[in-house]
């Protein structure tokens, strides 16, 4: 699996996208910084961006990585080599990349403007935080998809739908039943639909550790107030570990089974 994951991982190193990707985040971080001297709010800034952008880009970097090395990956599954090590090669070499992409691209900037000195390094150490978790479960969900459809039409769509639903769909229709069951004790429903959407879950996880009451809405303050910032920041991770696990270990079961 080291083997297959060195050669995906290098493979797309070498691909002009992931310098584009390097170079976005490179530039936006270097001009929020350069535009607000306060390090809390360009982490908010850089939040609203990576909350949204990084799962799109895991998504579509996964699916396309898996139907452009198709025939490559037939030519190993010919090779006495396991399925499950194939698959998990490829995908950590896919977030991988993406990962340190994200962190170099961020991390570059802030460290020249002297983060590591200033109190906020664990706010944004939580930013790059979530945004690996984030990478890694839409990686891995792409994959899935992509595994499940032989049409690359219909891998694209439903990876993309997938997206958009977490990413937009999911929040009104959470929002239409706060206002429509207004009058119920909402409190549980509240954290079970934050925790079953991780990008709610990570906005949540980093809008506690900031702090920020006024941007932390009723989800956000319903979290703090049951766990409190410590217990809600260790069972966000738990629920985001789970949700990075769950589709790897769903790309495993279904690489053993498929019929190539």
């Amino acid at each position: 699996m080291l083997k297959i994951l060195k050669y995906s991982f290098y493979d797309l190193m070498r691909s002009r996208w992931s310098y584009v990707y390097f170079l976005f985040y490179l530039a936006l971080g270097f001009v929020l910084l350069f535009l607000n001297n306060d390090v809390s709010k360009a982490v908010i800034t850089l939040m609203n961006v990576i909350i949204v952008l990084v799962p799109l880009i895991g998504t579509i970097f996964g699916v396309m990585y898996y139907y452009n090395s198709k025939e490559f990956t037939e030519l190993l599954l010919a090779q006495p080599i396991k399925r499950s090590s194939i698959f998990l090669g490829q995908y950590f070499g896919v977030a991988g990349s993406l990962t340190l992409s994200l962190v170099l691209g961020l991390g570059i900037p802030f460290v020249l403007y002297g983060l590591l000195k200033s109190d906020a390094i664990f706010d944004f150490t939580l930013l790059l935080v979530t945004g690996a978790f984030l990478t890694m479960i839409f990686t891995g969900l792409a994959f899935n998809i992509a595994l499940s459809n032989e049409n690359k039409i219909k891998g694209f769509g439903y990876a993309v739908l997938v997206w958009l639903f977490l990413a937009v769909v999911y929040d009104g229709l959470f929002l239409m039943s706060l206002i429509i069951f207004e009058e119920y004790p909402l409190d549980g429903f509240s954290l079970a639909a934050t925790m079953f959407n991780p990008i709610d879950l990570s906005r949540t996880l980093i809008l506690l550790k900031l702090d920020i009451s006024a941007l932390l809405g009723y989800t956000g303050a319903v979290f703090k107030q049951f766990f409190g910032t410590n217990s809600g920041l260790i069972i966000s991770i738990l629920m985001l570990s789970l949700w990075t696990v769950l589709p790897i270990w769903r790309l495993t079961f279904m690489a053993k089974r498929k019929d190539f």
